[in-house]
């Protein structure tokens, strides 16, 4: 019974979390809009953001729930790496398989390799120091607005495709509506995050299994559902040519943003055994920049392979 009630928990976090963001992101983007902000920022900024909004709510929790008693920390780092191996692997392997997904020229020449050296960096910080602390949050910080300037002007030579039709807004939105949408949002938010941390911790201990595999697996896969069923639909709707873009740019928010941040808040300790989950998140992120490097594009047969990947490690988290 306890188990069923803590899956029914852990549901319901999920489910306020994805729809506390869709409401944080709709809510202060519309604002943005009524004091004159462009939409571009808007779409590279709050929307962007928005799309790591679970992740960063679930990692700042389970850090600042930590204690000696309780490793639930485990679970932001488990949480990351996992959403990021989970996004190129699953996600893109899925939706690869539905329908060929051509690649933009910047995502291959810029984006993937400062997505890779990023994970690497990562994977150095915790390996030599065993956990991320302030400093190291200001670094990410520091490479996320690199980053965002980035984006700014590629956006402004219409070299990229940013999803900014998320941020427009209708002239007669009620201003007083739009804030209750916004702290509607940030309460789903938090509230969501809580339920599922704490679901997730006593999962763990109830199934006696560590923090890091709950992060990898069913934290990881809950937070990433929103890239999942994004990805997938626009991919029935034949309108999958800036997915990887999309992945890419969620996994450099994932790392540079979510971590980052809540590195500033606490220190994030880095376990010994993260270092294999390190390495196969770097190792995807390697393999989709070599699909994608010469013909620009990921065909069916890339997906496959993904999948193939991505159940083989899932295979060794789970019964290894």
């Amino acid at each position: 019974m306890e188990v069923v009630i803590q899956f029914g928990l852990l549901v319901i976090g999920f489910l306020l979390l994805i729809k506390g963001a869709d409401w944080f992101v709709g809510g202060s983007s519309k604002i943005a809009d009524r004091f004159g902000i462009p939409q571009l920022i808007i779409g590279l900024t709050i929307v962007a953001m928005g799309t790591s909004a679970p992740e960063a709510a679930v990692s700042i929790s389970a850090a600042l729930k930590n204690t000696a008693e309780n490793n639930s920390a485990a679970i932001a780092i488990g949480n990351i790496l996992g959403s990021n191996i989970l996004n190129v692997l699953l996600i893109l392997g899925i939706t690869s398989v539905i329908v060929a997904i051509p690649v933009q020229i910047s995502t291959v020449r810029y984006e993937l390799p400062f997505m890779i050296v990023i994970t690497c960096l990562l994977a150095g910080i915790g390996y030599f120091k065993g956990y991320l602390g302030r400093v190291d949050g200001i670094l990410l910080w520091i490479l996320m607005a690199v980053y965002l300037v980035y984006l700014v002007l590629m956006a402004k030579k219409g070299q990229i495709s940013i999803g900014v039709e998320e941020a427009e807004v209708k002239v007669n939105e009620n201003m007083f509506m739009l804030l209750f949408l916004l702290v509607i949002g940030i309460s789903a938010i938090v509230l969501g995050s809580n339920i599922a941390v704490d679901a997730a911790t006593a999962l763990a201990r109830i199934f006696e299994m560590n923090e890091r595999l709950i992060g990898l697996t069913i934290v990881a896969f809950g937070t990433s559902l929103p890239e999942l069923i994004t990805s997938i639909t626009a991919a029935m709707k034949k309108k999958a040519d800036i997915a990887v873009g999309n992945i890419v740019g969620s996994n450099i928010f994932n790392v540079l943003f979510v971590i980052g941040t809540t590195s500033l808040i606490t220190d994030v300790p880095y376990n010994y055994s993260f270092n294999f989950d390190s390495i196969v998140c770097i190792g995807a992120s390697l393999l989709l920049f070599l699909c994608v490097m010469g013909k620009k594009k990921l065909s069916r047969m890339h997906g496959v392979l993904f999948l193939c990947v991505f159940v083989v490690y899932y295979g060794k988290l789970i019964f290894f």
